[in-house]
């Protein structure tokens, strides 16, 4: 789902100013669905633009994709994607994605009332390492071009997983679980 809507939401981005990029901005937004429970579409705005604000068209799309990534993290059942580049970009730009994504995902965990992550129970908090390690990761030039896809893969897996872990775990730390069904609080629900 995620990679077949990753150039939209690229030109979309792009074309509107945002601060940030595809991968950094849908980890942002994330990771502050796993930390706060009442996490709105108007807070995502405010990290992306400026002034929080976007066109029309924008405001449509992304609270669509909002929208999808809530309801993918609310289901529990591993419907969650991480939103990269496709295989048709170099490794090497979707790796750098990747770090990006989980830069943002940090970022959008750390806007929140949760405690340290040395505080959180022993799998969160590796969770957490885990993915700040991975915001430095790299291509390894010594490696096949094959290794190098591999790795990848294991570690989108990796992140893609422990978002949805962290988001599971964190419920009591976040308030009241989220219905995947019903739309977020300023919210709309997708047609």
């Amino acid at each position: 789902m995620a990679e077949a809507h990753y150039p939209e939401i690229e030109r979309l981005l792009a074309d509107s100013r945002a601060l940030t990029d595809v991968p950094e901005a849908h980890g942002t937004l994330a990771g502050a669905l796993c930390a706060a429970s009442d996490y709105r579409f108007e807070d995502w705005l405010r990290e992306i633009y400026a002034e929080g604000r976007a066109s029309h068209e924008v405001r449509e799309r992304l609270e669509a994709l909002f929208e999808d990534t809530r309801r993918a993290l609310s289901a529990g059942q591993m419907q969650f994607d991480v939103m990269l580049p496709g295989d048709e970009v170099p490794i090497a730009d979707r790796a750098s994605a990747l770090g990006q994504w989980c830069q943002g995902f940090l970022y959008g965990l750390g806007t929140s009332p949760i405690p340290d992550a040395d505080s959180l129970p022993d799998e969160v908090a590796e969770i957490v390492r885990d993915l700040t390690s991975i915001t430095q990761v790299a291509v390894d030039a010594r490696e096949t071009d094959e290794a190098n896809e591999q790795a990848y893969m294991e570690l989108v897996e990796f992140v893609r997983v422990g978002a949805q872990l962290l988001f599971d775990e964190l419920a009591r730390f976040r308030g009241p679980s989220i219905d995947p069904a019903a739309p977020s609080p300023g919210g709309a629900a997708l047609h």
